[in-house]
């Protein structure tokens, strides 16, 4: 059973009894736009950016229905969280990390990312975690702010997506066409597989399974555990 953890403004989604996610693939749906770059949950719906159309969707649970969509905060949206009660973006471009009111458009602070390529965001339940594909670098930073607490090398050289299932990092690489699930926060790798299509994009966690995104298939895929 999934455990939902109530926190201050919000709800985070643990893992509870759902296995490692794998290489197999339940379901997949076409993505809103032709380069989704980001993924998140907030709980109850998944929440997608892409930066060709430079739009966040709000999708209807896990489905390629949409609710609602609006600009995104600069023109390259390349990663997105959700902290249990704000959705958090970066842009490639503008190298920011921005902070929504809500999931809005609605900006309530920003601050400049560790490095000059941001691609990959998270939230383990006390800091968000980031990864930049210049730096080739997965950041923890010290609760939702600039100050980064520590840092460790992404298993390869392309990082481009992050999340957390509530025991262990994961991450993806554009390069190594290749999703890694990490020991906790760290460096360690516990095990590893091939994405679905040859340029994973994104990740998140929706408190039972693994979803990814990928560019070159322009497809959302949700995952099965070991």
């Amino acid at each position: 059973m999934t455990l939902i953890l109530p926190m201050i403004g919000g709800w985070y989604i643990a893992a509870g009894g759902g296995g490692t996610p794998n290489s197999t693939i339940l379901s997949s749906f076409s993505s809103p736009s032709t380069s989704p770059a980001g993924l998140t949950h907030d709980g109850a719906n998944l929440i997608s950016c892409d930066f060709n159309s430079r739009t966040i969707y709000i999708h209807d649970g896990v489905s390629s229905t949409i609710l609602s969509s609006f600009a995104a905060p600069w023109f390259v949206p390349s990663g997105l969280t959700y902290d249990g009660a704000n959705l958090i973006s970066c842009d490639f471009f503008s190298d920011t990390i921005y902070i929504h009111d809500g999931v809005s458009s609605t900006i309530l602070s920003s601050f400049a990312s560790p490095s000059s390529q941001p691609f990959g965001l998270t939230y383990d339940g006390a800091n968000l975690i980031s990864c930049d594909q210049s730096s080739d670098t997965i950041y923890i930073h010290d609760g939702v702010s600039s100050t980064i607490l520590s840092s460790f090398a992404s298993p390869s050289g392309l990082p481009y997506g992050l999340t957390y299932d509530g025991a262990n990092l994961i991450s993806c690489d554009f390069g190594s066409d290749t999703i890694y699930i990490h020991d906790g926060v760290s460096s360690t790798i516990l095990s590893s597989f091939a994405s679905p299509s040859i340029s994973p994009s994104g990740l998140t966690y929706d408190g039972a399974n693994l979803i990814s995104c990928d560019q070159s298939s322009d497809t959302i895929y949700k995952h099965g555990n070991s």
